[in-house]
C-alpha cells in the first residue's frame, strides 16, 4: 500500500523528523553532562546559571520556545546586524532552528538525569582513583563516566522517547518533518484517519526499536555487575 502515492513523501519526513531528533539528543546530551557538572561544581555562579537554566526551561512551554527562537531570533539576529552596518537580512535556518530549541530543552532534563546518575557513583570509587594518582579528568574518564552511563540509561531511554515525538513541533516553524507531510497528505486525499494512523505508526517503529536499543545496552552495561549485587 503506497497511501495514494503519499508513502515516499511520509517516508522523507521521517527521515527529516529522526534526523532532527538524532541531532537534538546530540546537543541536548552534551547541554546536561555541562549542566550536571555545573549543578555539582563548587562554585556558585556555575550553580547558579545551571539551575537557573534548568527552571527557566521547565517553565516555559516547547510551543513557545520554539517560535521565541525561530521568529524571536531572527529579529534580534537581523535588529543587531543592521547596527553592526550589515543591510542584507538573515534567515534563521528552521532545521537549526529545531534542532537548537529541542537540544536545549531536553539539555535541562537531561541535567538532572545525570546530575542524580553522577551522585549514584559511589564516592569511594573516585577516591580510589585519587589514591593511585590519577588526575581528576582521568577519574570522570575512566572511573565516574562508565558507570554514571549505566545509572542514567532509563533516563536517557525516557528523555529520548519524549524527545523524538516532541519533534512534531518542528512543522509550526515550516520544517517537513512527518507531521507536516501527514498533514499536508490527509488534507489534499480529506482521509486524515489514515494518514494520521500512518503518521502515528510511524513515531510508534522510532519508540518501540528505541525501547529495543535501549534495552540491549542496558543489559551489555549490566555485565558484571547484576553478580554482585546479590
Amino acid at each position: 500500500m503506497n497511501l495514494h502515492g503519499f508513502l515516499p513523501s511520509l517516508l522523507e519526513g521521517a527521515w527529516l523528523t529522526l534526523s532532527v531528533a538524532l541531532s537534538s539528543m546530540a546537543l541536548a546530551m552534551l547541554l546536561g553532562l555541562a549542566g550536571a557538572l555545573a549543578k555539582l561544581s563548587r562554585w556558585r555562579l556555575a550553580r547558579g546559571l545551571a539551575h537557573l537554566y534548568t527552571t527557566l526551561i521547565r517553565g516555559v512551554p516547547d510551543l513557545v520556545l520554539m517560535l521565541l527562537v525561530f521568529y524571536g531570533g531572527q529579529v534580534a539576529l537581523n535588529n543587531l546586524l543592521q547596527r553592526l552596518g550589515h543591510e542584507e537580512g538573515f534567515n534563521v535556518d528552521p532545521f537549526m532552528a529545531g534542532v537548537l530549541t529541542i537540544g536545549f530543552i531536553f539539555g535541562a532534563y537531561l541535567t538532572e538525569a545525570f546530575r542524580g546518575a553522577f551522585l549514584a557513583v559511589p564516592p569511594g570509587q573516585r577516591e580510589a582513583g585519587m589514591a593511585f594518582g590519577m588526575s581528576p579528568a582521568q577519574i570522570v574518564w575512566r572511573i565516574t563516566l562508565p558507570q554514571m552511563f549505566r545509572h542514567v540509561l532509563p533516563g536517557l531511554s525516557n528523555n529520548w522517547l519524549v524527545l523524538i515525538k516532541s519533534t512534531a513541533i518542528v512543522s509550526v516553524i515550516g520544517l517537513h518533518d512527518l507531521m507536516t507531510r501527514g498533514a499536508q497528505a490527509a488534507g489534499t486525499t480529506k482521509e486524515p484517519f489514515v494518514f494520521y494512523t500512518a503518521v502515528a505508526l510511524i513515531y510508534l517503529v522510532f519508540t518501540s526499536l528505541s525501547e529495543l536499543l535501549f534495552a540491549w545496552a542496558q543489559r551489555r552495561l549490566a555485565i558484571g555487575v547484576r553478580g554482585n549485587q546479590i
